[in-house]
């Protein structure tokens, strides 16, 4: 599960990372990033764009903000985004909450990956349309199992790509099942406060 993460990096630093071409484009900065707010992702021609967070279908009763990384070629709502509408969620954490034994209340956990300023976290997009016929694009992030680090906290992790795998996430021409092998726990340490 992913349902709030935080990006508190410039755009030039965004523009260093993902090595993009300088279009001028302008983003606030956010400490925490909640579900339906437009938030900028990273897609396939390398471009930076404002994307409202939260797939919204018709069967659903509220915006499906996550995908099951080991279902996401047998889902309907997720089969053809998986395969044709991939893009990269920046981030500089996120935020899952831990049971706390014995109470109601859950203790609020900030996790980051150790010495990654800027992680990419696998995402999809869908386009959808609005009452006055106005097309408007979505995008869910990515989950998968739990690592050992995060196992204590949740049992579901955002997929946080390899950086050396992005570049093949992000190519539409690759073979969705060679991409699917990419959706795994990361290996990378993450630091939790």
């Amino acid at each position: 599960m992913c349902g709030r993460y935080g990006l508190t990096a410039s755009y030039k630093e965004l523009k260093e990372r993902y090595d993009l071409e300088d279009d001028g484009y302008s983003f606030e900065e956010s400490e925490e990033i909640f579900p339906t707010t437009e938030n900028i992702v990273l897609l396939p021609n390398q471009r930076l764009h404002p994307v409202k967070w939260g797939f919204e279908p018709s069967f659903a009763k509220r915006p499906l903000i996550n995908a099951r990384s080991e279902s996401v070629l047998e889902k309907k709502t997720f089969k053809e985004p998986f395969a044709k509408k991939r893009c990269i969620v920046p981030a500089t954490y996120f935020f899952e909450w831990q049971p706390i034994e014995g109470q109601k209340k859950k203790d609020k956990k900030k996790i980051a990956v150790k010495d990654v300023p800027i992680f990419s976290m696998a995402g999809i997009c869908e386009r959808y349309t609005d009452d006055n016929g106005d097309n408007y694009l979505t995008y869910a992030i990515l989950t998968t199992e739990a690592n050992d680090q995060m196992r204590p906290i949740h049992d579901r992790m955002p997929v946080i790509l390899n950086p050396e795998d992005e570049k093949q996430y992000l190519d539409l021409d690759a073979d969705p099942k060679d991409v699917q092998t990419l959706l795994k726990p990361t290996s990378i340490e993450l630091t939790i406060e």
